[in-house]
């Protein structure tokens, strides 16, 4: 089996059924008493998958929100390693349990997997950016291009607001002012062309995912999305991805 993801067992999808249902419930409470969250765009979510859920990715409570909005079973693909959350809350992802990606690798096999949950008409939740190193929008790294194509599902994009602000406001005894913005569905996508190419066509359709999620944010967060060529040239820095020279795990991978 590679070293960076398995399937995840039929039975274990089961016993993990009640426990994200109550996780989900959870969810609302926790963010109905911690903030003043608005929601927008519940009635563009498809009646049932495969769907693939991107949205920007600058906080590390970005998965909770997910799984506050989404109205059905979802499954994460998502980083094997958690650096920007803090150690006291990383059984929460593995309570849910995802598909984990050692960032580095390539994770090949990890997105192979991601595309058979789609094939299954599942819903997939996916951060394009492949981490939270920054509160602007970067562009995408190729997996979810590759998944979208592989699995020609379709993709919800889904504007995060306002959640890095959730606990330096809380701390004031105060409750955070929130928005998630949910986008029209796009895709599905294909490529037609072989090596440099279809990359290339997966760069492209990276974008364009980029575009529909840039579209639900407010300027200043649109990075290098922006139409603002000073936010664009602010935003310069950021693209650099933190994994491109080193890899951030090698150990035996399973579902988290």
């Amino acid at each position: 089996m590679s070293n960076f993801a398995k399937s995840i067992p039929q039975d274990e999808l089961a016993k993990r059924k009640p426990l994200r249902k109550f996780m989900q419930w959870l969810s609302k409470i926790a963010f109905g008493a911690i903030t003043k969250l608005e929601i927008e765009g519940m009635e563009n979510f498809p009646k049932h998958g495969p769907l693939i859920m991107v949205g920007n990715h600058f906080s590390f409570i970005d998965p909770a929100a997910f799984v506050r909005i989404a109205p059905f079973p979802i499954e994460f693909l998502g980083g094997a390693v958690t650096p920007h959350a803090p150690k006291i809350l990383e059984f929460i992802p593995k309570l849910w349990g995802y598909l984990p990606v050692y960032r580095g690798t390539g994770s090949r096999f990890a997105l192979k997997e991601a595309a058979k949950v789609l094939k299954e008409g599942k819903v997939l939740a996916i951060f394009p950016e492949g981490g939270a190193w920054a509160e602007v929008l970067r562009p995408a790294r190729p997996g979810t291009a590759y998944v979208a194509v592989k699995s020609q599902a379709q993709i919800i994009p889904i504007g995060l607001v306002g959640l890095n602000d959730v606990f330096p406001t809380l701390a004031k005894f105060k409750r955070a002012k929130i928005k998630f913005v949910i986008g029209k569905p796009i895709g599905p996508f294909e490529t037609t062309g072989k090596g440099r190419e279809r990359r290339e066509q997966l760069d492209e359709i990276g974008h364009e995912i980029m575009r529909s999620i840039a579209a639900l944010l407010p300027e200043e967060k649109k990075g290098f999305y922006s139409d603002d060529p000073e936010i664009r040239e602010a935003a310069k820095g950021t693209e650099i991805y933190p994994w491109d020279t080193q890899v951030e795990g090698e150990v035996e991978g399973d579902i988290h």
